[in-house]
């Protein structure tokens, strides 16, 4: 009997793109503000143009190449600072509200989320979701230099400590087949693997046992399948 329910945040309970829209107009208008740089408009454009490009890792080194614009470490450190500690424009989904509240009335729900700290606590509450989970573990907190970060299994285990929890009552619903689901199978949880149609993570499990027991494709299904388990 499921009786505890764990939460991803980023493409679980909302579009992960829209937060990377908020954090580069925020990059864009910082640096408008520079001597000698482009408006904020142009300079979106050409942020935008890079992640969608599949640039991810260097988005800000080849937007500042393609304007023409001159750039050091010390420029990308402090434009990575802006993107990560911004206040993100993004909204909670209607259909993952209805589902928070329709759960969180019949289990113990619980929030479990990678990445940087800063920037994880800004979304959380921008979304307005702190209040229905009975727990939040920011993984970032729990040991240096992402080490405790998914598919370290460290989140799992401080969860089911904090709540007094079971993994075999537990479910576990998730994006990233690439590292969302390892820990959580290897402990006994039930796992639910989200599959949003804007979702940034795309890529197959890379083993067997990184594969979730069963696939939605809306949050609003998930209530249902839980009831079916």
């Amino acid at each position: 009997m499921i009786t505890t329910v764990l939460f991803d945040l980023d493409d679980t309970l909302y579009d992960e793109i829209d937060y990377c829209k908020s954090g580069f107009f925020s990059v864009a208008e910082f640096l408008a503000n520079l001597p000698e740089f482009p408006p904020a408009p142009r300079i979106f454009d050409a942020l935008w143009k890079q992640f969608n490009a599949g640039n991810r890792k260097n988005t800000f080194n080849a937007t500042l190449d393609e304007l023409g614009m001159g750039f050091d470490e010390k420029l990308i450190q402090k434009l990575t600072e802006v993107y990560r500690n911004h206040v993100p424009k993004i909204t909670l989904p209607a259909d993952s509200r209805d589902v928070l509240v329709q759960l969180s009335n019949r289990y113990t729900l619980a929030l479990i989320t990678d990445g940087f700290l800063p920037a994880q606590r800004l979304k959380v509450q921008a979304l307005g979701i702190e209040k229905y989970f009975k727990c939040i573990i920011y993984t970032e907190q729990l040991g240096p230099n992402r080490s405790r970060w998914k598919p370290s299994s460290a989140g799992f285990e401080k969860l089911l400590q904090s709540l007094n929890a079971q993994p075999q009552n537990s479910a576990y619903i998730a994006d990233n087949e690439k590292k969302d689901f390892i820990a959580p199978n290897k402990l006994g949880f039930l796992t639910i693997h989200i599959i949003r149609s804007a979702r940034l993570h795309t890529k197959a499990a890379p083993q067997a046992d990184a594969v979730a027991r069963y696939k939605i494709y809306e949050i609003s299904q998930l209530p249902a399948l839980l009831d079916r388990i």
